[in-house]
Formats: C-alpha cells, structure tokens, sequence
C-alpha cells in the first residue's frame, strides 16, 4: 500500500522528557511543570541525542485507503497539536493586558477560595470576571496592567479574548483594552 503521509520533526526542549508506548499508541510529555498524554494517529520515532521527535507515515493498524486519504488530511493538524502539547509542558505561558483610559480600572478580589476580577471601564455597570482553576491573574498596583498566567495555551486565550471583548480599542482616542505591546493607529476626527 502506497503511503501518503510526510514526515515531520519536532525539537524537544532540555526540560522535557518524553516516554512513548506503541502498544497504547501514545507519548507521556512530561516537563518541570507537568505531564500530559497525547494520543497517536502515526508511529513516531524518538531520537534522543538529537532531541527531535520525528512523525513517520507508519500506521499502527491496516487500515483502508479512504482511512489513509483521512490521516493525510489530518497529519498537518496532528503535528501543530503535538508541538503545542510540547510548549505547553515545558513553560508557564503570561499574556498581559493593559487598560487605557480615564478612570479604567481592575481590581482582583476573593471570595469563598474563587477568584474574581472586578473591571471599571467607564460603563455604567461595573463587569465582574470569575477565573477558571488552572488560570492565575497578577495586577499591579497601578489597577491598569494584569498578566494572565496559565499552563494551559487555550484557556489562557480564552481568558484574555474574554476580557478584550469588554472593552475594545476605539480608533479615535485609542481607549480599551490593548495588549501589552499594541499600538492602535488612530484616525482623524471631524475638521471644522
């Protein structure tokens, strides 16, 4: 049967050690911050003095073409999953957000062991976010910059999209949520 995968390599970083079972069809990631199973749909070779992770168009079963054509299909996707499986396991990933405007405002509160951020962003009502579990939120003292910690990539996202959506930058005099180093371009208002 005619393969019609590629094959791809992944550099693994120092901190990472990685064990992988063919019989379960999986690799077991495990970094200085934590350990994940990834599931397979190839074999992959591991070379451990190069420190790469090589995804090789072997199968694990026989299986028909139209499952092959599917494999294909999916092999790009399967390959960025595994490399942000990988960052995931080896650091601690920050997004960092900062308010800009007269009287914007955030404040991280406790209550009942739940973390909450409490957002002044010029509306009416104040807006209170509840974190998820495995997220951490650092302010400031100047209540205008937080970072978002997390270990998880999507929930850290997810986080910060959340709060962007709050308040978006507004074109004229660049008030809202922005990220820590964006710039928003302004426009020219009405000439008399």
């Amino acid at each position: 049967m005619k393969s019609y995968l590629k094959t791809y390599k992944i550099k693994i970083p120092k901190q990472v050690s990685i064990f992988y079972s063919e019989q379960k069809q999986c690799l077991i990631l495990q970094g200085q911050l934590r350990s994940q199973v990834f599931l397979l749909q190839t074999k992959v070779n591991l070379l451990h003095k190069l420190s790469v992770i090589k995804t090789t168009s072997g199968i694990f079963k026989k299986t028909s073409k139209n499952r092959m054509k599917n494999l294909k299909q999916m092999q790009g996707s399967f390959h960025s999953l595994l490399k942000r499986t990988v960052f995931e396991v080896s650091i601690l990933l920050c997004k960092k957000l900062k308010l800009v405007g007269v009287g914007f405002k955030v404040f991280l509160l406790n209550y009942f062991n739940k973390k909450i951020l409490h957002f002044k962003l010029g509306f009416s009502h104040d807006i209170y976010l509840l974190l998820l579990e495995n997220t951490r939120v650092v302010d400031f003292k100047s209540n205008t910059r937080i970072f978002v910690l997390g270990k998880v990539y999507t929930d850290v996202l997810k986080i910060i999209s959340l709060i962007r959506l709050f308040k978006k930058p507004e074109p004229y005099k660049g008030k809202g949520v922005l990220y820590e180093k964006e710039t928003v371009t302004l426009k020219e208002g009405k000439k008399l």
